[in-house]
């Protein structure tokens, strides 16, 4: 399952969803919006996407996690428009019959994700000022926007 939505992540359904009697590892990531970022306090994340390309994406990593770790099944969430501190912004659920897999898959698909999915963040701090981030396969860099 690959979704890209506006609404809360339900991390419930999402490890339900790769659920099988065949595997013995289910691994759940779920990336939150953090207080802090360094020194700064983030009042909240806007993300927005390019919807068609980003679902492409995530179906193509999804596919190359479950043909490289033999994993049985996958199901990536990443949620779009504006996401409150504490709140899950991206989740990740991977199931396979051991756990390194499932554990290995879940982190590469974050690694790559970040890299190569068309959805850009925008950071909000509390003193006004925010970035868009945008990240290269080197470092994030940030864009100041007013």
């Amino acid at each position: 399952m690959i979704e890209i939505t506006s609404n809360e992540i339900n991390t419930t359904e999402l490890l339900e969803s790769v659920s099988s009697p065949t595997c013995g590892a289910a691994v759940l990531f779920v990336g939150t919006t953090r207080q802090f970022t360094g020194e700064r306090e983030t009042e909240k994340l806007a993300y927005e996407c390019y919807r068609p390309m980003a679902i492409q994406k995530l179906n193509e990593l999804r596919a190359a996690a479950m043909e490289k770790w033999g994993i049985e099944n996958c199901a990536i969430v990443h949620r779009i428009g504006v996401v409150e501190i504490e709140a899950a912004s991206i989740a990740v659920a991977v199931s396979s019959p051991h756990r390194v897999a499932s554990f290995e898959a879940a982190s590469w698909i974050m690694d790559r994700l970040k890299k190569d999915v068309p959805i850009w963040k925008q950071e909000h701090w509390v003193d006004g000022d925010r970035h868009w981030v945008h990240p290269t396969p080197k470092q994030a860099s940030s864009e100041v926007i007013g």
